[in-house]
């Protein structure tokens, strides 16, 4: 299994000077980068903006990171099997506007169409994988057609069945409390609001971490991307790991949009999951660690991945300064994150490996 922690293959090198070893056990971390740039945005931010350490602040900035965190952990795991998903947006909106149609126009009760949406998404993943391991066509292609497929069938099916593409006026339906209790709880925390988000995100980190260091499954998972033919002649299920995680990222995306769904009370066709799109999912896995070529990563590095993003996102609104700058932050971000993965990837070719 390859982990997070990269291990030494091969014969023991010469003992190398202290300042070496350290500085080589940290390359050897694809997560630092995150890490690093976690630390100096929080204190850079901190120095310019105080509120952003207070209840509200952190609740904000917390909620945020949830959200951003949990497609991103799901998208880390597919990313470390050499595999991309661009539909996890799109299906977030779909699998919600589904369940809204499904309550405001086909008379369900919320848990029943929360229920049928769950396996509608389950369905896209499902054909995502099977596509992706029967024809041997790159992941990000195939995600691409299905964020185009979800984003056009939303909107035109929204027109089409209530007459515009936005569904509201959900919350007086049955069910509709005890799903809000368990999507959209809140505790306030002086003046700060800290979401139940925050709990899904920390758990499906716990359980995503613990799936790729101590099962079979994630063995698989790093094996399928980092030498997937090897792994095939070695007994691996290299295909049915692929499917199984597809079917992981669009669960995250129907989770995702059933947050949305309740904290709102409405959907709107062809719009995004708060401030997420699918594409922030892979740059936040890959700012966390994950390796574009597969093989490499954690959940723990997304999840710093996200909370580096979030930090960054409300740092620059809390200071009141142009939204835009964040994008040119994130590349600097991405593009530090992509270097230094560079880097560890080109350690690990250098390495004899067994």
């Amino acid at each position: 299994m390859t982990s997070d922690r990269l291990s030494t293959f091969g014969h023991r090198p010469a003992p190398l000077p202290l300042g070496r070893r350290v500085l080589g056990r940290a390359l050897a971390r694809p997560s630092l980068p995150a890490v690093v740039g976690l630390v100096l945005v929080v204190v850079f931010f901190a120095l310019q903006v105080p509120d952003l350490l207070t209840p509200f602040g952190l609740a904000t900035v917390l909620d945020t990171a949830a959200l951003l965190g949990i497609g991103g952990v799901a998208v880390a795991l597919l990313l470390v099997a050499g595999q991309f998903d661009l539909s996890v947006g799109a299906l977030a909106v779909s699998s919600s506007l589904l369940t809204a149609l499904l309550i405001g126009y086909g008379g369900w009760g919320t848990w029943p169409a929360l229920l049928v949406s769950l396996l509608a998404a389950l369905a896209v993943g499902v054909v995502n994988g099977v596509l992706v391991v029967n024809t041997g066509l790159p992941s990000f292609l195939v995600t691409l057609a299905t964020f185009l497929i979800l984003q056009g069938t939303s909107q035109a099916g929204a027109q089409a069945v209530a007459g515009s593409t936005r569904v509201s006026g959900l919350d007086r339906t049955p069910g509709w409390s005890s799903a809000s209790a368990m999507f959209d709880a809140t505790v306030e925390v002086g003046n700060g609001r800290f979401s139940v988000a925050i709990l899904w995100w920390l758990g499906l980190t716990a359980l995503a971490t613990w799936a790729l260091w101590r099962t079979k499954f994630g063995n698989a998972v790093f094996a399928s991307g980092g030498a997937r033919q090897a792994a095939r002649e070695l007994g691996v299920p290299v295909r049915r790991t692929t499917v199984a995680l597809f079917c992981l990222t669009a669960t995250a995306g129907w989770l995702l949009g059933t947050f949305t769904l309740v904290r709102l009370g409405s959907v709107q066709a062809g719009g995004t999951v708060g401030i997420l799109s699918g594409i922030d999912f892979i740059v936040i896995a890959v700012i966390g660690g994950c390796l574009l070529t597969g093989g490499y990563g954690s959940a723990i590095g997304a999840a710093v991945g996200a909370l580096l993003y979030a930090v960054a996102r409300q740092g620059i609104t809390l200071a009141d300064w142009d939204t835009r700058w964040f994008s040119a932050l994130l590349g600097v971000l991405l593009l530090v994150a992509l270097l230094a993965n560079g880097e560890v990837h080109r350690r690990l070719k250098a390495r004899p490996r067994s």
